[in-house]
């Protein structure tokens, strides 16, 4: 196996693929540790009866933006558990945010670390998780909705020193 290859992935261009076509975790042992963002955001679309229920808290399971948050930020920390191939990180924040449209919640999640990789996919993870959470409290009033629109919006890194 060419070794240049298999560590670059440029044999396939693809980061995560060996040279032989095998998935593989990227070594970033030899990248220098920078500051590290990353914020992405998304959407529930809910009818608005769902929307008024949310904001006056008469969503039978709880407060479902609180559930969501906490959700949201549990979700970004344990990305390397769930991405198979996504380093674990260590975020010192999280932040998730929420903004009631009137065809539903936009989401917002921003993390900060300080690392050898980005952040992108504990951002983008955090407004999933908190996506389906809002899902999960209201799917018994709500058979109409989606979730859409996960992007990332940005993501930055800083030479630390």
């Amino acid at each position: 196996m060419n070794s240049d290859a298999s560590s670059t992935g440029h044999a396939t261009g693809l980061s995560h693929l060996a040279a032989d076509g095998t998935a593989r975790m990227v070594d970033v042992s030899g990248k220098p540790e920078q500051r590290r963002t990353a914020a992405a955001s998304g959407k529930i679309f809910l009818r608005a009866e769902t929307l008024e229920l949310i904001q006056s808290d008469g969503i039978a399971k709880g407060n479902v933006l609180a559930v969501a948050r906490i959700a949201g930020i549990q979700a970004a920390k344990r990305t390397g558990e769930l991405i198979p191939l996504c380093h674990t990180l260590l975020l010192q924040q999280v932040e998730v945010n929420f903004d009631l449209k009137a065809d539903g919640v936009w989401i917002g999640c921003e993390v900060r670390t300080v690392g050898r990789t980005g952040a992108e996919m504990e951002a983008l993870t955090g407004v999933s998780v908190a996506a389906l959470t809002i899902y999960d409290m209201c799917k018994a009033v709500d058979k109409t909705m989606r979730i859409g629109e996960v992007v990332l919006d940005r993501k930055t890194k800083e030479t630390l020193g």
